[in-house]
């Protein structure tokens, strides 16, 4: 269904229905599926309702399969349809005891209270919980607004003529036609780094950090004087750009908490100087840390809570080394960027550029030894950190001694600083990469980190350029956090990617770490952003996989519906997944449980931000 195609009627809808308050959403609530409001209210208690809710459920399905004019769905469209079925076993995972027993919670004791009109009821759900609620009513009884458009061009084209094939292949172009033309009306909101008037934009906050300094355009080019000049205090940054009061607070917390800032004197030049804008909204927040995010660590560390979301010292058989995958390692030799990345999975290790953080010698000597030792690692991430803080000596000892294992058939670097610190891309570190990248024995690659289209710039495309130069391939994992999480918004990201000679490889779903709660969007959202805009571009650019990470397991596909179910809806109506493992087809292994943030915060807050909200209506019914 087109964005461009709802009827005024549905976009009033899905507007106002974050307005409503929890009662008029009950209302609402029971007027979509009165049958259910019937049993519920005229059972004499939760289990009796239970019951009856399952056999009425087991009907629903009997009859998606009976053709009977008389069956509930006997007339209703094969999307409708499909959707409805989804909706019944999402619903019935919800209601079901074994679930209630994981997650404590009963969704279905909610509803009976509310049905039952008991007093309080109202009070002990959200109106999260509600609109979640009331998606599943509309969706079962096929009211969620799936409906073809141009319905011509849906009917069998046996029988027609070389007129009518016309027609509908006309219709269809111009279908098409409409959907990219979403896609372009969406994408003219955002700015690549390659716009002409951000172009002069930066050049002059570059012209003003380097009067600040007293440096000159060489030292601009050289790697070595912005890792000696990263900005790390409020009052330097404050003196160069001008500082939303959110962001003064979170940097004078993270000072006093005692939490590492560290940003490069060229990401900094990425700024807007008089303020946070539209364009420079994602680059200021993955590295401006917030009040939310400060308070949160320093409570972790106070309590003495572990950060460690993947559970890596689970999986490190060595130090330095951490394995979740049969034929690929981590080796991760220094534990540094020259700039901290608020949203970090690895918060937890990462130290201050001037901190001793590099692996000790001979920690270093025995990870290489056990990738040596152990013919069945074909592939070498070296990471951290970022390893190209180390001197081309330092990072050229490494990728040797690694060239030199004979089951090593990979090596890929994972670096930020075609992203962060271009310049890096020097001339010695070149040579590496020739060296060592040996065509049909052993390939070098990259693996970078663009997380919105306007940290590509003409910097980072002469780097990713002299790269490629060498016929060693740039891929790209990017984060879905909130502020690259707008329509289209990734879309335009994956383009310019691919025209800058970058391959999109990952989507990565935001750490559940609670700490980066401002970061993070509900799975649902990225399944659409799969689904409803990348879907529309070309196979070669739409090649990123969008996946969760388990901890101490790895990635989970996350469209393949196999690998995760939803098990729960929360009082506050947050999301309760269960993950399978990616070997769970291969053998027995635990699942997850993960609790998701809630649809209904993630749009209100949208819509806080100025954002339609009526565009992302279908979110609902992404499980």
């Amino acid at each position: 269904m087109s964005l461009e195609q709802e009827t005024t009627g549905t976009r009033l809808m899905a507007k106002n229905i974050l307005s409503l308050g929890r009662k008029e959403l009950v209302e609402k609530l029971w007027a979509a599926d009165p049958q259910i409001r019937r049993i519920l209210a005229g059972s004499k208690h939760v289990e009796e309702a239970r019951h009856i809710l399952f056999d009425h459920f087991n009907q629903l399905n009997r009859s998606m399969f009976n053709m009977k004019p008389d069956t509930p769905y006997a007339t209703m469209n094969s999307i409708e349809k499909r959707n409805a079925k989804e909706c019944l076993r999402v619903f019935s995972n919800t209601i079901r005891t074994e679930n209630e027993h994981l997650t404590g919670a009963s969704p279905l004791t909610g509803l009976y209270d509310l049905a039952q009109n008991r007093p309080g009821a109202l009070e002990q759900v959200s109106e999260a919980f509600l609109c979640e609620y009331l998606a599943f009513f509309k969706g079962i009884t096929g009211k969620a607004g799936k409906q073809p458009k141009i319905p011509e061009l849906l009917r069998a084209a046996d029988g027609r003529s070389a007129a009518q094939d016309r027609f509908a292949a006309t219709a269809r172009s111009r279908q098409l036609d409409a959907y990219s033309a979403i896609m372009r009306r969406y994408r003219r909101r955002y700015r690549t780094g390659f716009d002409a008037a951000l172009i002069r934009q930066r050049r002059k906050l570059k012209a003003e950090i380097l009067a600040h300094f007293g440096a000159s355009e060489a030292d601009w080019r050289d790697p070595r004087w912005h890792l000696k000049h990263i900005l790390t205090d409020l009052d330097t940054i404050a003196r160069l750009v001008r500082l939303d009061d959110d962001e003064t607070a979170g940097l004078a917390m993270a000072a006093e908490k005692g939490i590492p800032v560290e940003i490069t004197p060229y990401y900094l030049s990425l700024f807007n100087a008089s303020g946070r804008t539209d364009e420079d909204r994602q680059i200021r927040a993955q590295v401006l840390p917030s009040v939310r995010y400060c308070a949160s660590v320093a409570a972790n560390r106070e309590q003495g809570v572990d950060m460690d979301f993947m559970q890596e010292r689970s999986t490190s058989p060595v130090d330095g080394i951490t394995r979740r995958y049969p034929k690929v390692v981590i080796l991760k030799p220094f534990n540094a960027c020259p700039q901290i990345c608020v949203y970090c999975q690895r918060n937890w290790e990462v130290k201050q550029i001037d901190d001793p953080a590099m692996l000790p010698p001979e920690a270093l000597r025995e990870a290489v030894a056990w990738i040596r030792d152990n013919d069945h690692i074909s592939e070498v991430l070296v990471t951290g950190g970022d390893p190209l803080c180390l001197d081309n000596r330092r990072l050229e000892w490494i990728v040797e001694q690694l060239a030199h294992i004979p089951h090593v058939e990979r090596i890929r670097i994972s670096t930020r600083v075609p992203v962060t610190l271009p310049f890096r891309i020097d001339d010695g570190f070149l040579e590496i990469l020739k060296k060592y990248h040996e065509w049909g024995r052993r390939e070098i690659c990259i693996s970078t980190h663009f997380e919105h289209a306007a940290e590509l710039t003409p910097e980072a495309l002469e780097a990713v350029k002299r790269i490629k130069a060498l016929g060693v391939n740039v891929y790209n994992q990017h984060v879905f956090t909130y502020y690259n999480s707008r329509r289209f918004e990734l879309c335009l990201l994956r383009r310019m990617l691919k025209l800058s000679g970058i391959d999109p490889y990952y989507t990565f779903n935001t750490m559940g770490k609670e700490e980066t709660a401002d970061f993070r969007v509900p799975m649902a959202r990225i399944e659409q952003e799969r689904k409803e805009e990348a879907r529309l571009l070309p196979g070669v650019v739409r090649t990123d996989e969008p996946v969760f990470n388990v901890p101490r397991l790895g990635k989970s596909n996350l469209r393949a519906w196999q690998d995760h179910e939803i098990i729960m809806i929360l009082p506050d109506g947050r999301r309760v997944y269960r993950f399978y493992t990616w070997e769970a087809r291969i053998t027995t292994n635990f699942d997850y449980l993960y609790t998701d943030v809630s649809i209904y915060d993630y749009l209100k807050r949208l819509a806080a931000d100025g954002e339609n909200i009526s565009d992302y209506k279908s979110i609902w019914y992404y499980f």
